[in-house]
């Protein structure tokens, strides 16, 4: 190899690129793995179907099933406060300060947030089978707030700049800060929207059906599309982890096999 030296940084991208691909390839069998679970978990929506299988199901109950349906208040629902005639089950409202310090050491202002405010609100909601708005046939949602997912559509965002005036930049040379901004933000489940709750259904009085937090310990999530969308975006997911492992594989191998060609090609050069 004294004679024939590589260059240093050829071994290391070589070396990089196998070391990616085998990371992206874990990554590509765990997300295909995940996959398969959730391709297993039967799904239904509510409907006289759904009722059905509760009612010949031991002790009234589905231990882990997803359940796809229209978001609809059981009484009446909730107001945005900043957008008209917009309704919703779950609210998330959040304001905060942002801030700016002196900072006498490197002499900069410094950014900082402070007095951040948030507050959830919810009403009870169900889901109903689309184009079903009026229907006996429902599924209630029991303690959302307890699910995971990110299932609250953002419907307004405002950042309000804070005036300086001949009092403010007094403060600011008194105290070493001064405030730059207001942040407000409202989020929403919106009444209509599709959601799909992955979670245990159980029946109650043969006739009311429940959606709630799985007993086997199992995660509660709510998600704000449909089953076949949901498993697109991990199929897509899985997808790229696939092709990343490909593209550093092969680069990786295309590399190496043009280092081994070269090497040899000298030695054959010497040779003769």
């Amino acid at each position: 190899m004294g004679d024939f030296p590589v260059n240093p940084l050829v071994v290391i991208g070589v070396g990089s690129s196998f070391a990616f691909s085998g990371l992206f390839y874990h990554l590509y069998q765990e997300k295909k793995k995940e996959l398969k679970k959730l391709k297993e978990i039967p799904i239904f929506k509510p409907d006289q179907h759904l009722l059905r299988v509760l009612k010949a199901s031991p002790h009234k109950r589905l231990q882990y099933v997803a359940v796809e349906g229209l978001v609809q208040a059981d009484g009446e629902p909730l107001a945005s406060q900043f957008v008209p005639r917009c309704f919703g089950v779950i609210q998330k409202l959040a304001a905060e300060e942002h801030w700016k310090y002196w900072n006498s050491l490197s002499r900069t202002w410094n950014s900082r947030t402070m007095n951040r405010k948030e507050t959830k609100n919810s009403v009870p909601f169900s889901l109903v089978s689309p184009g079903a708005y009026f229907t006996d046939l429902y599924v209630k949602v029991q303690n959302p707030l307890e699910a995971s997912g990110c299932y609250l559509e953002r419907v307004y965002h405002r950042v309000r700049r804070a005036e300086e005036g001949l009092a403010n930049v007094m403060m600011q040379g008194l105290s070493g800060e001064k405030p730059v901004a207001m942040e407000e933000s409202e989020e929403l489940l919106r009444v209509g929207s599709t959601l799909t709750g992955f979670g245990e259904v159980v029946l109650e009085g043969g006739q009311v059906m429940r959606l709630q937090a799985p007993q086997d310990g199992r995660m509660y999530i709510l998600v704000p599309t449909d089953h076949r969308s949901f498993i697109d975006r991990h199929e897509r997911s899985a997808s790229m982890w696939k092709t990343l492992t490909a593209v550093t594989g092969i680069t990786g191998a295309s590399v190496l096999a043009g280092v081994i060609y070269n090497l040899f090609g000298k030695q054959d050069d010497r040779s003769k």
